[in-house]
C-alpha cells in the first residue's frame, strides 16, 4: 500500500473507532492490506495521547515505537494471571504480586502511564497471552482503576495467520493450566473485556485473483489440490537466476541466508568495501534493521530496508537494487528497469523512550540511542522472519523445512505475483500449518452492520465519558497537593508566604473538589436515561455546572497569576515560577475540558452529527509553552482584547469562529461581545431573537437576586447562557439610560 487510501471503507471505520470511541480494537487483514499504513496514519494524525509498542525489537523499530518488555519493565519469565500465590512458585515464573514488586518506574513514567489515552500494539500475532495479562496488571495498578488496562484504549494490529508467539515447552507447561493457547486473544483480561475485530479487506500488494485465492487457502489451511498443483508448477530445485534478474531467496534460518549472501558476494570480482555503522547510546544489537558491518562490491544485489522520505520517493522497504559503483566514500545503485543511478545517503534509526511532559501536557519521544548506516543490506537471501512486511517482484522460496505456523504464508505473500515465484523445495500440506485456535478466533469476524451499530453506541458512550471526565477533580487536587508538599518542606514559619499560600489554595481546591465529586455522582445518575429525553434534562445541569466551575478555575488562575507577580522578587524566583506555571497549565487544561463539555452538551441537545460533536473535543487554546523574553507576546492594553473580538464579530464571524481563531474559549468570547451591549456598540437583537427578549426580561425580574443560574433554570434549555447574559446587559444599560435622563 504505497499511499494512504482514505477512500477505503474499512480503513475509515477503524479510524472512527480509534478517534471517536474508547473501544478496544483488533485490526487485522491479509498480507498487503495496509495494516502498517494504518498504524503510521494513526501515529501522525491521532489527537489522543498515544504510545506504540511491539513484542520484538525489530518490530518496535519498524513501527516507530518500543518493545513491550522495555516499556512495562516486564521480565521474560512466564506470568501467572491473578493476584494469589502460585502453587509452584519457582524462579521461572512470576505472578501479579512478584511482578509489581520488581517494577521500578520513575515519577515521569508513572505520569505517562496515567495520562496515555491510547496504546497501539503492533505485530500482535507474536504477542503472548501472559505478556498481555502482565501489562494489564501494571496498568490497573498505576492508573488506579480496576477497568481492563486501567481504562486505557488498546489498538491491536496484526495478522494471526503470520508469525506466532515464541514459547518453549517448559514455559507452556507452566502456562497451560491458565491459558487455552499462547495467543493474545486467550489472555484472561480479554475474557471480561469487549473488543471489536475489524478486517482490512482490500489487497494492495497482489492484483491477480487466482494468486490471491491461493494465498488465502494457505493462510486458512484450506488450499485445494488444484491450487497446490498450480503452486508446484513453480517448483524448480535447480533454478539459477541469470545476471541482473534480481531474485531474492527466502529461507527459514539465519545461517542459510548468511551463507547464500557470502557465497554470492565472493563470486563477484573486485575489492570488498566494509561500511561500519555508528551506534550511540542505548540501542539493542538484536533490534538492528541494517547490518552493523555492511560488506559491498560493485555488482552486489542489495535491498532497501527503509522507505525513502519526502514527496519524490525513490525507493521503499524491500526494493531491490544493484551496486553500480562503490568506494569508501560513496555508494551508487541502479534499479532494474530504471535508467537512474542513485547515490546512497546514510539513515538513522532511533531507539526512543516515551515521556510525559506535564508542562506541555503532551507525550514526547526522547531518543536514548541511535543506529546510523546505509539503508541497504545484501539481498541474495533473507530469512522469512525478516521479510515480514516487505514486498518483492521475484523471490526463490526454500520453505520445505518450515518450522512455525504461518511461515509459508508469510513467504509467499511477499510476492506481487505468482510469475515471480520459484520454489526450491516442494511445499507439503504438513508445512502449511494453521493453529486451530487461530482459525476459530478468525472465524468470529463481525458483520459490517454490527460494526456500524457498535460504532454509534460507542461514540455516544465516549461523548458522555468525555463530559464526565471534565468533572473529575482528582488530578487537579493531586497537583496542588504536590505543590503544597514541595513548599511545605521549606516551611520555616507562619511568615513563609509561599508555603502558607500553597496551604490555603490547596484548601480551596479540596473544597471545590468535594462539590465536584457530589455533582459527578448526580451526573452519572442522569446519564443513565439522558438519551431518552434527547438530553433535555442533562444539558442544563452540565451548562450550570460548567459555568460554576469555570468561575472557580478563573479565581484559581487569578490567584496563581497574583502569586507569580509576587514571586518575581523572591529567592529562587525562577524555580518557584516554574512550579506556579505547572499549576497554571493544569488549571487551563481543566478549563479546556469544561469548555469542551459545555460545547458537547449543547451539541447533544441540538442533535448534532457525531463528527460535529467530536470537532468540539479539540482544545480551544494552543499548548502553553515557555517563551524567552524576546519571544514574549506584547501585552494588550486594558480592553483591547475585548475590542479585537468585537471587530471580528462586526466582520460577521460567529462566536465559535472567533474563539477558534483567537485560541480562546467560546465562554470568554461571549463575555467580550455582550459587554458591548452596555456601551451601545452591539444591539441586543444581534444576539437575541425578538420573541425571546420579553420572556428573559420577565425571568430576570422574577428572580430578584440578579444571579444567572436561577434565571437559566427557570427559562430552561430553549434559552442559552449567551442570550440571558445579553439581555441582562441590555436591562442594565436601559436602567442606566433612564436614570441619566
Amino acid at each position: 500500500m504505497p499511499e494512504t487510501d482514505l477512500s477505503n471503507a474499512d480503513f475509515q471505520l477503524a479510524l472512527q473507532f480509534v478517534n471517536q470511541t474508547a473501544q478496544h480494537i483488533f485490526l487485522t487483514g491479509k498480507a498487503g492490506t495496509g495494516k502498517t499504513t494504518f498504524l503510521k496514519y494513526v501515529r501522525d494524525h491521532c489527537s489522543k495521547k498515544m504510545a506504540i509498542v511491539a513484542p520484538t525489537g525489530v518490530a518496535a523499530i519498524n513501527a516507530g515505537g518500543v518493545t513491550m518488555h522495555s516499556f512495562f519493565q516486564l521480565p521474560f519469565n512466564p506470568f501467572i494471571p491473578g493476584s494469589g500465590n502460585y502453587w509452584d512458585q519457582t524462579e521461572s515464573a512470576v505472578n501479579e504480586q512478584t511482578l509489581l514488586k520488581k517494577v521500578r518506574f520513575s515519577a515521569s513514567k508513572k505520569d505517562l502511564l496515567q495520562e496515555l489515552d491510547l496504546l497501539v500494539i503492533d505485530e500482535v500475532s507474536m504477542l503472548r497471552a501472559d505478556t498481555l495479562d502482565a501489562m494489564d496488571s501494571i496498568l490497573r495498578f498505576y492508573r488506579k482503576r480496576s477497568l481492563p488496562f486501567g481504562g486505557m484504549q488498546i489498538l491491536f494490529i496484526g495478522d494471526l495467520h503470520q508469525l506466532p508467539p515464541v514459547i518453549n515447552k517448559t514455559e507452556w507447561e507452566i502456562l497451560r493450566n491458565h491459558y487455552a493457547s499462547p495467543f493474545f486473544f486467550d489472555a484472561q483480561v480479554l475474557k471480561n473485556c469487549a473488543m471489536v475485530n475489524i478486517t482490512l479487506k482490500k489487497i494492495y500488494r497482489q492484483k491477480d485473483a487466482a494468486f490471491i485465492d491461493l494465498l488465502n487457502g494457505i493462510r486458512t489451511n484450506q488450499i485445494t489440490e488444484n491450487e497446490l498443483t498450480v503452486l508446484h508448477k513453480r517448483h524448480d530445485p535447480h533454478f539459477e537466476p541469470g545476471y541482473g534478474e534480481q531474485y531474492i531467496t527466502l529461507t527459514t534460518h539465519n545461517a542459510r541466508a548468511d551463507t547464500i549472501n557470502k557465497q554470492q558476494l565472493d563470486k563477484l570480482s573486485g575489492y570488498p568495501y566494509c561500511f561500519q555503522a555508528e551506534m550511540t547510546g542505548d540501542f539493542d544489537p538484536r533490534s538492528l534493521i541494517a547490518e552493523d558491518q555492511l560488506f559491498l562490491k560493485k555488482g552486489a544485489q542489495v535491498m532497501f530496508v527503509k522507505n525513502d522520505k519526502g514527496e519524490n520517493r525513490r525507493y521503499f522497504n524491500g526494493k531491490i537494487a544493484v551496486v553500480s559503483q562503490v568506494s569508501q566514500d560513496e555508494i551508487r545503485v541502479r534499479f532494474p528497469g530504471e535508467n537512474v543511478e542513485l547515490i546512497l545517503e546514510k539513515e538513522t534509526w532511533r531507539n526512543i523512550r516515551y515521556q510525559y511532559d506535564r508542562e506541555k501536557e503532551t507525550v514526547e519521544e526522547e531518543t536514548i540511542g541511535s543506529f546510523t548506516q546505509y539503508p541497504v543490506r545484501l539481498a541474495w537471501a533473507i530469512t522469512i522472519h525478516k521479510s515480514q512486511g516487505l514486498t518483492f517482484d521475484k523471490a526463490i522460496i526454500d520453505a520445505g523445512a518450515s518450522f512455525a505456523p504461518g511461515q509459508v504464508y508469510v513467504a509467499l505473500s511477499r510476492l506481487t505475483s505468482l510469475e515471480g515465484l520459484i520454489l526450491y523445495s516442494r511445499i507439503h500440506p504438513g508445512s502449511i500449518l494453521t493453529d486451530p485456535q487461530v482459525a476459530a478466533f478468525s472465524a468470529s469476524e463481525a458483520s459490517s452492520v454490527f460494526l456500524q451499530e457498535r460504532l454509534q453506541q460507542e461514540q455516544g458512550d465516549y461523548v458522555l465519558r468525555l463530559i464526565e471526565e471534565a468533572f473529575q477533580w482528582d488530578k487537579l487536587t493531586a497537583v496542588f497537593r504536590n505543590h503544597y508538599v514541595l513548599r511545605g518542606n521549606s516551611f520555616i514559619s507562619e511568615r513563609d508566604e509561599p508555603a502558607e499560600w500553597a496551604k490555603h489554595i490547596l484548601a480551596k481546591v479540596e473544597e471545590e473538589g468535594l462539590v465536584c465529586a457530589k455533582f459527578g455522582k448526580q451526573l452519572t445518575a442522569l446519564m443513565v436515561s439522558a438519551k431518552e429525553d434527547g438530553y433535555q434534562s442533562l444539558q442544563p445541569r452540565i451548562e450550570a455546572a460548567c459555568h460554576y466551575f469555570l468561575k472557580v478555575i478563573d479565581l484559581l488562575l487569578n490567584a496563581v497569576a497574583g502569586r507569580k507577580t509576587k514571586a518575581k522578587n523572591t529567592i529562587k524566583a525562577k524555580k518557584y515560577t516554574k512550579e506556579l506555571n505547572g499549576l497554571e497549565r493544569t488549571l487551563l487544561s481543566k478549563k479546556d475540558q469544561l469548555n469542551q463539555s459545555l460545547r458537547m452538551g449543547e451539541g447533544l441537545v441540538k442533535g448534532l452529527e457525531v463528527n460535529s460533536l467530536f470537532e468540539m473535543t479539540k482544545p480551544t487554546r494552543p499548548a502553553v509553552e515557555e517563551k524567552t523574553t524576546a519571544e514574549k507576546t506584547p501585552k494588550l492594553k486594558k480592553g483591547e482584547t475585548q475590542r479585537i473580538s468585537l471587530a471580528m464579530f462586526k466582520e460577521n464571524k460567529t462566536i465559535p469562529e472567533i474563539a477558534k481563531l483567537r485560541s480562546l474559549s467560546a465562554y470568554t468570547v461571549e463575555n467580550h461581545i455582550v459587554s458591548f451591549i452596555g456601551t451601545g456598540e452591539i444591539n441586543v437583537h444581534e444576539l437575541v431573537a425578538e420573541e425571546k427578549l420579553n420572556p428573559i426580561l420577565e425571568a430576570i425580574r422574577d428572580s430578584g437576586d440578579g444571579f444567572i443560574g436561577p434565571i437559566k433554570e427557570k427559562l430552561g434549555g430553549a434559552f442559552s447562557w449567551l442570550e440571558i447574559k445579553a439581555v441582562m446587559n441590555y436591562r442594565e444599560r436601559s436602567a442606566t439610560s433612564t436614570t441619566d435622563a
